[in-house]
C-alpha cells in the first residue's frame, strides 16, 4: 500500500508548485525520508526554468487562456460601451419627457423600456458568461478555457448588436430631443425676463405714487401676479416645461403693460386735464352756435318749400339737450379725474366728444342747407352740367376699345340721363323743390361712378 507523502507549506514555494504529482516506489521513499529541504529544491528549478507560476500543461493550454482572456476584455469593453450608451441616451429621454407629452414622446418612451428589457437581458448573459469562468485557475483546461472564449465573444457580438439598436433609436430622438433642447434653452431667459418685468413695473408703480398719483387699478393688477412668481420661482420640475414657458411669457407681457401704463400714467393725467378744458370750450361754443339755428330755420321757412327743411325743426331742440348731456358728463369726468379712476373719466371724456360731435353736424346742417340751396336757387345750371359731365365721362370710358357699350354699362348709364331730366323738370313751377333736385342729382352722381369702378375692376381684372 502507498502512501502520499505530506507536503509542508513554504512561503518561498511557488502557488504553482505547492501541489507535486503522486511519486511511486523508492522516490516516493526518498521524499518522505528528505523532507522539506529536498521539496524545496525540486521545486526551484521548475521555477527557474519556466519563469511563471502556472503548471506545466504546455503551450497549447496558455495559448486558449490568453484568447479567452482577450474575449473577456473585448467583451468588457462592449459592456461599458454599451452601458454608458443607454446612461446619455436615458438623460435625452428625461429631457425630451420633462418638455414634451405628445404621442411621439410618449411612444419614444415606450421604445427607449423595450430596449432598455433587451439590453438588461444581454447584459445578464455577459455577466453570466464571466462568472461561469475563472480564467485564473490553476488548473484551467485548454478545453475550458476554449469554451470560455466562445461563450464571451458571443456575449461580446450580442452586446454590439444591441448598442447599434440603441445608436439607431438615438439618431431617431433628434427632433424631438432637438425640440425638447430649444424649449430647455428658452425656460431660464424667460423665468429671468418675468423676475425682471414685475420688478420694473414695481418700481414704475412706486414712482407714480411717489409723484402723488394714484394708481390702485394698476396696483391690483400687478398683485394677481404675485401667485404666478411662486409658481415660476417653485421650478419647472414641479410645474412642466411647456407650462413654466407659458406662464413666465404671460407674466412678462402683463407686468410689461402694468410698467408703461404707470409710466405713462402722468402724462395720461395731463391729457385728460387738457380734454377737460378744451371740451368745456367747445360746448360752450356749440351753445353759441345753437342759438343760431332758429335764424336760419326761419329763413328756410320764409323762401323755401316745406320739403327742403322739415327734416331740420327738431335741430336746436337736439342741439340744446345734447350740449346739457354733455356738460352733465364732464362734471362727471372732472369728478373722475379728481379721484383719480382714470378709466372712468376716459369713458365718460370718449361720450362728451361724440355728443357734441351729433350736435355740431346738425347745428352744421342746417347753415350748410341754408348755403346750398341759395347756391342752386341762383344757378341750378352748374348743378345739372356737373352731374352732365359726370355721365359723359362714364359714357366715354364705356365705349373705349369697342363698338358698342357693354348692355351691364350701357343700361344705368341711360337710366341716370332719364334720371337728370326728370330732376330738372322739378324745378319747373312757382315753388321748385331744390332740396329734391340737389339730392336726386347727387344720387345720381353716385350711380354713375358705381358703373365707372365696375369698367375699370373688370379691365384690371383682364390684364
Amino acid at each position: 500500500m502507498t502512501a502520499t507523502p505530506a507536503q509542508p507549506y513554504s512561503p518561498s514555494v511557488p502557488r504553482a508548485h505547492r501541489h507535486l504529482p503522486r511519486t511511486a516506489g523508492p522516490l516516493r521513499d526518498t521524499l518522505t525520508l528528505v523532507g522539506l529541504p529536498l521539496l524545496a529544491a525540486l521545486a526551484l528549478p521548475a521555477a527557474f526554468a519556466g519563469g511563471g507560476t502556472r503548471r506545466w500543461f504546455g503551450g497549447r493550454a496558455e495559448s486558449q487562456r490568453a484568447e479567452a482572456q482577450a474575449a473577456k476584455d473585448a467583451a468588457a469593453a462592449a459592456f461599458y460601451e454599451l452601458d454608458t450608451a443607454q446612461r446619455d441616451l436615458r438623460i435625452s429621454i428625461e429631457t425630451i419627457t420633462a418638455v414634451d407629452d405628445s404621442p411621439a414622446a410618449r411612444r419614444a418612451v415606450a421604445d427607449f423600456d423595450a430596449l432598455g428589457r433587451r439590453i438588461d437581458e444581454v447584459s445578464h448573459r455577459y455577466i453570466n458568461a464571466v462568472d461561469a469562468h475563472d480564467l485564473d485557475r490553476d488548473d484551467l483546461e485548454a478545453s475550458a478555457a476554449s469554451r470560455a472564449r466562445t461563450e464571451l465573444t458571443a456575449a461580446k457580438e450580442e452586446l454590439g448588436r444591441v448598442k447599434q439598436e440603441l445608436d439607431r433609436f438615438t439618431d431617431g430622438l433628434g427632433p424631438l430631443l432637438g425640440k425638447a433642447e430649444t424649449q430647455l434653452a428658452r425656460l431660464a431667459p424667460a423665468v429671468e425676463r418675468a423676475r425682471q418685468a414685475l420688478l420694473a413695473a414695481s418700481n414704475a408703480l412706486d414712482a407714480v405714487r411717489t409723484s402723488g398719483l394714484k394708481a390702485d387699478d394698476l396696483a391690483a393688477r400687478l398683485a394677481v401676479l404675485s401667485p404666478e412668481l411662486t409658481k415660476l420661482n417653485q421650478g419647472a420640475g414641479r410645474h412642466g416645461v411647456p407650462q413654466t414657458l407659458e406662464r413666465a411669457e404671460r407674466v412678462t407681457r402683463e407686468a410689461e403693460s402694468v410698467r408703461v401704463e404707470a409710466e405713462r400714467l402722468p402724462e395720461r393725467a395731463a391729457e385728460i386735464d387738457h380734454r377737460l378744458v378744451s371740451l368745456r370750450t367747445r360746448a360752450q361754443a356749440l351753445t353759441t352756435r345753437s342759438e343760431q339755428v332758429d335764424p336760419v330755420l326761419s329763413e328756410l321757412r320764409r323762401r323755401f318749400t316745406a320739403a327742403c327743411w322739415q327734416d331740420l325743426q327738431n335741430v336746436p331742440g337736439i342741439a340744446t339737450e345734447n350740449v346739457r348731456r354733455a356738460e352733465t358728463k364732464l362734471a362727471e369726468a372732472r369728478t373722475a379725474r379728481d379721484e383719480q379712476r382714470w378709466p372712468d373719466a376716459t369713458s365718460l371724456l370718449s361720450t362728451v366728444r361724440a355728443l357734441l360731435n351729433t350736435t355740431d353736424e346738425a347745428v352744421s346742417a342746417a347753415g350748410d342747407r341754408l348755403h346750398r340751396l341759395n347756391a342752386v336757387q341762383k344757378d341750378p345750371q352748374q348743378e345739372i352740367e356737373r352731374t352732365r359731365f359726370a355721365i359723359r365721362d362714364a359714357q366715354r370710358l364705356a365705349m373705349a376699345g369697342r363698338n358698342t357699350p357693354d348692355p351691364r354699362h350701357a343700361r344705368p348709364l341711360d337710366d341716370a340721363v332719364a334720371r337728370l331730366d326728370r330732376a330738372i323738370t322739378t324745378l319747373e313751377g312757382r315753388h321748385p323743390d331744390y332740396w329734391h333736385f340737389l339730392t336726386e342729382t347727387e344720387a345720381i352722381r353716385q350711380a354713375v361712378a358705381r358703373v365707372v369702378n365696375l369698367i375699370r375692376e373688370e379691365r384690371g381684372a383682364g390684364h
